[in-house]
């Protein structure tokens, strides 16, 4: 496949994924937006086989292949065309493969046909999987030192995450999804079983306060260490955070006892972000 074939193809991926980040990224320069591209359609590719409502043994071959073909792609030898757009990029921003394959292990996690997360360190490996990482393929593309990179892809990545995860409560639990640490709802005298009646519990709510203000302490970590960075440099990254945080903000400002009340900004408050962050 030719290059400029693979391009357009993860070019597809991000703009039919109707994802936030789309404008984020095309702030930036032509060679690191390509790069961002291709590492996103990576991301959404693998997600899609974990979110497909398919067998647990199949998503997880799936993504068992995908671990086979970024071995086949760090040797030289991709054969899938969101690969092929990761052939400049990994050369050209040194990204890594142990990161490619974190990114996996968090699908493979998400694949089980019953989620839980055992306890808040369980829960923290995860977001460092699904979040924190892509944060650090981002931040080399970006052109950050690691030094001052990964302290932003830590504290970011679990915010965004945990944000991630207060949203769509009612949603996972339709599918026996439940992110909330087994040792948090031990605390509230939750028991665990059954996820449509966890969400239900009359202490839930206090769960869900006590996760938003854990994910608003991240987004401070997060400012204190972009505040450390060129904020040219790092301009999706806080489109990103400031996206997100009012994503946030307006979970709480709805409460814990209407989950199944959607959450999201308007394409005017999406605008006002765009327009404001792009001429940091």
């Amino acid at each position: 496949m030719k290059t400029e074939q693979a391009l357009e193809h993860v070019t597809a991926v991000v703009r039919e994924s109707g994802t936030s980040f789309y404008w984020a990224m095309r702030l930036l320069p032509r060679y690191k937006r390509d790069a961002m591209y291709a590492v996103y359609a990576f991301c959404r590719v693998v997600d899609d086989i974990a979110d497909d409502p398919g067998e647990e043994a199949e998503k997880l071959r799936r993504l068992a292949d995908w671990r086979v073909e970024i071995e086949r792609l760090y040797a030289g030898r991709p054969q899938m065309p969101v690969s092929f757009a990761l052939i400049e990029p990994i050369d050209q921003f040194d990204l890594r493969k142990e990161t490619f394959l974190a990114v996996i292990e968090g699908m493979e996690i998400d694949s089980s046909a019953s989620v839980r997360m055992p306890s808040v360190s369980a829960l923290e490996d995860y977001c460092d999987r699904v979040a924190c990482a892509v944060g650090r393929l981002s931040n080399s593309i970006f052109g950050v030192d690691e030094t001052l990179g990964d302290p932003v892809a830590k504290s970011l990545g679990q915010a965004l995450q945990l944000t991630n995860i207060l949203r769509d409560l009612h949603e996972d639990a339709e599918i026996d999804r439940l992110y909330v640490p087994n040792d948090m709802l031990s605390a509230y005298d939750i028991p665990p079983a059954d996820v449509k009646l966890v969400i239900r519990h009359p202490r839930f709510p206090e769960i869900c306060e006590e996760l938003a203000a854990v994910a608003r302490r991240r987004y401070a970590d997060a400012e204190l260490a972009l505040a450390q960075c060129d904020r040219r440099t790092m301009k999706p990254a806080i489109m990103m955070m400031q996206n997100y945080r009012r994503i946030l903000n307006k979970l709480v400002a709805r409460g814990w006892e209407r989950l199944d009340s959607p959450v999201s900004l308007s394409k005017q408050q999406k605008l006002w972000l765009l327009l404001r962050y792009a001429l940091i």
